[in-house]
């Protein structure tokens, strides 16, 4: 008996102890800044700051869990826009709002964490250093914690310079990606045949057989590549800056036939595990082709796709398949916005 009195009068010294250092010698609170730059220009940074659904896609905050489930409320941009988020295999859940928004300049977000009343108060300022540099300053204002719970102001300001510093990583990922793909469509030249030279490519999608009876074929594919489209980033957990245009592959000359078969897909980096058989990859060869841009209604793609036959035939040049590679995702009751391949080969 006389053990355990001596043991809890221990403890509780112990305790008391560790409340008085926690009391005197660590803040209730934290405040710290963190700067960093990034090589793109300040208006392309901001919308991903300040667009919550884009935001969510290279946070390592959101992006490092599998398990989450993030809901989005309107507005999606800007001041007023929020979302709610619950991750159950890390048992965590909390609400992110924007205050405050000074557009190219500055945000104000606050961060709710698992049914926490005092919010994370985070305000990002954007400083053009260039026109194609921006400079970006995170200043953190943490909650006050209890007197048993401020020892988590130790580590608090590590783990958010970490998670800043994997956020830019996916953030200069996305901007790369969309740059890329911006100057790709300023630099296309509709209806006009070039020769080019493509590198091989790894693709995830279906094989299909359809009729090929008039707005068949393109409801077909807009259904297909929905599939496809839902099945990488929903099921594989691959966001729109991991994978490139889709890609149909077809015979050149099937557009005559009733029955079209043809291979759609999207490009991936590298082969993951697919456990769904309907899918499947395919690699397509590098190859030398001829090329033409379209832009309109999808039938009128063949008047395209037959010159580019022509041509081969002309320069005495063997032609394989034709693929179809959409520059804008394929939506019914729209134009398409493509780019025609003709492989090639003597």
């Amino acid at each position: 008996m006389r053990f355990f009195k001596i043991t809890a009068v221990i403890l509780v010294l112990l305790v008391g102890a560790y409340a008085a250092s926690m009391y005197y010698f660590v803040d209730e609170n934290k405040d710290f800044k963190i700067e960093k730059e990034i090589d793109y220009p300040v208006d392309k940074v901001f919308s991903q700051f300040n667009n919550l659904q884009q935001f969510t896609r290279w946070n390592n905050f959101f992006t490092s869990s599998q398990s989450i489930d993030i809901d989005y409320y309107t507005p999606y941009e800007g001041q007023g826009g929020a979302i709610s988020y619950v991750d159950p295999k890390n048992d965590t859940d909390g609400e992110m709002f924007i205050r405050y928004e000074n557009p190219q300049k500055s945000l104000r977000y606050q961060l709710f964490e698992d049914r926490n009343e005092n919010p994370t108060v985070v305000d990002v300022q954007f400083k053009a250093v260039s026109a194609e540099k921006t400079k970006i300053t995170w200043m953190v204002h943490t909650p006050k914690l209890s007197v048993l719970r401020r020892v988590e102001n130790f580590w608090t300001e590590d783990r958010f310079a970490e998670n800043i510093n994997k956020s830019m990583i996916n953030l200069k990922n996305v901007l790369g990606n969309k740059v890329e793909k911006d100057h790709q469509m300023a630099s296309i030249k509709y209806d006009s045949l070039m020769v080019e030279n493509e590198e091989d490519k790894l693709l995830l999608g279906i094989n299909v057989s359809t009729s090929n009876k008039k707005e068949n074929l393109y409801k077909n594919i807009v259904m297909n590549y929905s599939k496809i489209y839902n099945y990488v980033t929903m099921d594989l957990g691959k966001r729109d800056d991991e994978f490139g245009f889709p890609v149909l592959i077809t015979d050149a000359d099937n557009y005559k036939d009733k029955e079209v078969s043809y291979f759609l897909g999207i490009p991936l980096s590298k082969k993951i595990g697919v456990t769904d058989n309907n899918f499947n990859f395919r690699t397509i060869n590098a190859s030398q082709n001829y090329v033409m841009y379209y832009k309109g209604n999808y039938e009128g793609r063949i008047k395209a796709v037959q010159q580019l036959i022509q041509k081969a035939k002309k320069d005495e040049m063997r032609f394989g398949d034709v693929r179809q590679t959409f520059i804008e995702r394929p939506v019914e009751g729209q134009e398409v916005n493509m780019k025609l391949s003709l492989s090639v080969f003597k």
